[in-house]
């Protein structure tokens, strides 16, 4: 996903364009991590004064709704990064000093399925938290 495509999303789907969604957008577009509302908001408190928590947390969440982000939870924090933009079916590496990822190839379902009678899987997730070798070093 990219800056264009997100909000070509968010018009298709008839939410207005607004200068916060687009910096918003912009910030994980050059973060290229995972990030909390927080971060967010820490990032565009001085352009947007009176920004407030829940004004970013209701955009990640429709980001997050439409496609464009995607979440996982970090020490008992939702965090977002913008949806692989790869069509192949895969996983991560998650940092969890940087938030940077690095992507699984190989999907541990086609290993080992899980079933169970009575239950349809529908889908899964699966992530693998650690230190990425830059944050390693310091």
């Amino acid at each position: 996903m990219n800056v264009d495509k997100a909000m070509e999303k968010l018009k298709e789907e008839g939410y207005k364009y607004t200068d916060k969604r687009m910096d918003m957008l912009q910030l994980f577009k050059d973060e290229s991590r995972y990030l909390a509302a927080k971060d967010v908001l820490e990032a565009l408190k001085d352009k947007y004064k009176g920004l407030s928590f829940d004004t970013i947390y209701r955009n990640l969440s429709l980001f997050s709704d439409l496609g464009i982000l995607e979440t996982t939870e970090l020490a008992g924090e939702k965090k977002f990064r913008f949806t692989c933009s790869t069509d192949h079916h895969h996983h991560h590496l998650i940092c969890l000093e940087c938030g940077k990822t690095r992507h699984i190839e190989k999907c541990p379902m086609d290993v080992s399925p899980v079933s169970a009678e009575g239950f349809a899987v529908t889908g899964h997730k699966f992530e693998v938290y650690g230190y990425c070798n830059e944050c390693q070093e310091s």
